[in-house]
């Protein structure tokens, strides 16, 4: 019996067929195409989805991995940095479109779920794992199965509210981190300082924050700060970092030193780890969600 899994991202979207131990039968991108909306996504995921049927025997459902979440209660889409997905039934849709039930999951927890299980935090019983890209987003994995919590946001440590009438955040609220230490912020404020755009990557990597400390300083804050708050409720065995700023080596050193700052113990040893999946991780967390509803 082989497992399907599909990652719909704001930029691709990714599907992946896997056998029963987790060997990689076929896989494919393409890209997203969001800009041209709603229906366009639904024809790219279902394009993508057939073709994957062909290559595969006995799939039973097709397994999605999302920005945002569905909403139980009312089937549509919510708290999705994908905006035209918000409010729309992707779920119903897309089972039309397959002719086979369809599980969705947010990329949070795909993500932590793909990094648990075959990733760097394998072995961890408690795993936190960060999603810091264009957004924040978090998931919670306990041995091996995803903690959602009664309303669906476990983990939601993007929308903590780092500082109450800060800055506006999509989601309607000021303050949220989300707004402080994802890269489409961070890269906000650099341009608002030196009036030049670049990515946080290479405000890093390439020494540009030397001539503006301070820029370095308060994203190094912010980021223990926050991260603090999650290991302070959770203590989780270890926090697993995914998304773009991932790659940004300083949160593994001077982070992570703001990170057990923070903490309310004098003593830390949470290891805070860079992903070994990199951006598939969404789509294996999708395709592992066959064995883990």
């Amino acid at each position: 019996m082989h497992k399907i899994g599909i990652d719909l991202g704001g930029t691709k979207i990714e599907g992946i067929v896997l056998d029963k131990n987790n060997n990689t039968i076929d896989r494919k991108r393409i890209s997203t195409n969001r800009e041209e909306g709603y229906e366009a996504i639904i024809n790219r995921i279902s394009e993508l989805g057939h073709e994957l049927l062909e290559k595969s025997i006995s799939v039973k459902q097709i397994c999605i991995c999302t920005p945002g979440a569905l909403d139980p209660t009312i089937g549509v889409m919510k708290n999705s940095n994908t905006l035209c997905l918000i409010g729309e039934p992707l779920q119903k849709d897309l089972e039309k479109a397959f002719e086979l039930p369809v599980f969705m999951e947010n990329d949070a927890n795909c993500f932590a779920l793909a990094e648990s299980i075959l990733g760097a935090a394998k072995g961890y019983g408690v795993v936190f794992g960060v999603i810091m890209g264009t957004g924040v987003g978090g998931g919670i994995i306990i041995n091996g199965k995803i903690h959602r919590g009664p309303n669906y946001i476990a983990g939601e440590w993007g929308h903590h509210v780092l500082y109450p009438d800060g800055r506006d955040c999509y989601c309607g609220n000021k303050g949220c981190t989300e707004a402080y230490i994802s890269g489409s912020a961070l890269e906000k404020e650099w341009e608002e300082l030196t009036g030049q755009k670049h990515m946080v990557t290479d405000i890093i990597e390439k020494g540009f924050y030397k001539d503006h400390p301070e820029w370095k300083e308060r994203f190094i804050l912010n980021f223990g700060r926050a991260l603090s708050h999650v290991i302070d409720i959770i203590d989780p065995n270890c926090i697993v970092l995914g998304g773009g700023l991932s790659k940004v080596d300083i949160l593994y050193s001077d982070g992570k030193d703001a990170v057990y700052a923070e903490v309310f113990s004098k003593q830390v040893v949470t290891p805070i780890l860079k992903n070994k999946l990199g951006d598939s991780a969404g789509v294996f967390g999708a395709a592992l969600l066959d064995n883990n509803q």
